[in-house]
Formats: C-alpha cells, structure tokens, sequence
C-alpha cells in the first residue's frame, strides 16, 4: 500500500524568474487553487496519508501558506466561500512534514532528506513543474505497483525534437514497459527510445542506500537518475504510460500555457 509521498520544493525557480523572486512557483494559481494544492489534491485522491515536502528557509511561505491563520479566519468569517477555503487548507497542515534543503544540490539530494520519514516499502514522489490533469497519474501508477511489486515511473512519449530535454528509458520488455536502462538528457542517436521521465515516481526505500552512495556530479548535484540506473541492477522497474494530459508548469512560457488549457476544463 502507498500511504507516503515526497514532493520537493527547495529549488530556487530560476526559470521562472522575476515572476519567483519572492513567490515560489508552487503557490501561482492554476484554476481556483495554486500548483501545489493540485499535486496535493492528486496525492489525497489516491490515499496518500502522509506528504513530506522539501523546502528551504527562503520557502517558509509555503509552510505558513497551509498553517491556520485564526486572525484572518475572523475577518472572513461571514464570507462562507473564503473561510471553506481557509479550512480546506487547514485541514491538509496535520498530514504534511516538512524537511530542509538549505543548499539546492539537485533531486536525489532532495529526495534523500526524505528518509527518516520514509517508513513503508514503496513510496511516491511527485515534481511540481508536472501538472497531468484528466486522470490521476498517481492512481495509474499505484495500481501497476500493486500488481507488479515494483518501482514504476510516468512515461510520455516525445517527439524526437525533445528527446535531449528529458530522461529517457530504455526497455527489456516493450510489451510490458519493463525498463532496462534510463538515459538523462541523450541525444537522438543516443537514446534507446522516445519515452521520456515524467514527474511521478513510486521508488522502492531502497533508493536512500543509492543516494547515499552517489557522487556529486559536474554542477555539484546529486542526480536522482544516476541513484535509479544502480537501484535498477538489482531491482525491477515498469513504466507507466499514463492516461492523463500533461502540462509543464517549469518555465513562464510553459506555466502560461497550462493556465489556459487547464481553465479550458
């Protein structure tokens, strides 16, 4: 069972900026309610008891963006709409951890801070940056652990143009998306196929013993795939080819186009 999931937040937004200067990108609005609360809603929706955010000091906002505000709930309180909304977030405050990351040094880093709350076999991480609206890609994901008892990540197929912007796998089986190998950012000659790395994991606990061991790459930052290429010697990997219509919220020009198509709905 899923019941724990790792969403990190420490990044600085820098491909956001100005717009992320003071505002973190998970807090803009997309549709009534900002990035992260969607993510959080995907999380609740498929049974997720427990979500352990990764944020900085420069990120405390987002902590006191879900904490009660007794005050402001008493200047709104005759305004139904408002105070529901108010309490809607209050209610989500008593399932999050929060942990540090005060020196941005890549996911795996992140990922790694995560581990003494990390309890159960497998867990799911979700990225921010990706929005998949339409089907709950967590669900999707979920239900190919429970039947293969595995690791499982969200996989879209690209377009050769952006086969260099992504993690790509490569497959043992086709038929069942079992993976073989996984690539970050190759080139189209390079790359074992068109199916790239989205934003949603279930990783076995195992993955701490990987990131512990991996070196600091050429930028100083721990890369989440480098920890996944070891894990999967030893492991079993699936994809998911998830059903859902993705978004990408990591760049103004891309979060500028989710916040159209996703108030299309």
């Amino acid at each position: 069972m899923i019941k724990e999931a790792v969403i990190p937040l420490a990044g600085l937004g820098t491909r956001m900026l100005p717009m992320t200067k003071v505002l973190p990108k998970e807090l803009l609005p997309l549709g009534k309610q900002t990035i992260l609360e969607n993510i959080i809603q995907e999380c609740l929706d498929c049974g997720i008891t427990k979500i352990i955010f990764i944020i900085s000091k420069k990120k405390e906002i987002i902590k006191d963006y879900f904490r009660k505000d007794n005050k402001l709930e008493k200047k709104i309180y005759k305004n139904k709409n408002l105070l529901k909304s108010s309490k809607n977030l209050n209610k989500i405050f008593p399932k999050l951890k929060f942990v540090y990351q005060n020196h941005p040094k890549g996911l795996g880093n992140a990922v790694l801070h995560s581990k003494s709350y990390i309890n159960l076999k497998h867990f799911l991480l979700l990225l921010p940056d990706d929005i998949i609206i339409n089907k709950n890609c967590s669900k999707e994901l979920i239900a190919i652990n429970k039947k293969r008892k595995s690791s499982v990540i969200a996989l879209r197929k690209v377009s050769k143009k952006e086969v260099n912007r992504y993690g790509i796998v490569g497959f043992e089986n086709s038929k069942n998306f079992k993976i073989s190998k996984m690539l970050e950012k190759p080139t189209l000659k390079s790359a074992p196929s068109r199916y790239a790395i989205i934003g949603r994991y279930i990783l076995s606990k195992k993955i701490f013993k990987y990131l512990k061991k991996q070196k600091s790459g050429s930028l100083g930052e721990i890369q989440i795939t480098d920890a996944l290429n070891a894990m999967l010697k030893e492991e079993s990997f699936y994809g998911c080819k998830f059903l859902g219509k993705y978004l990408d919220c990591g760049t103004s020009e891309g979060y500028i186009r989710s916040f159209i198509e996703f108030n299309k709905k």
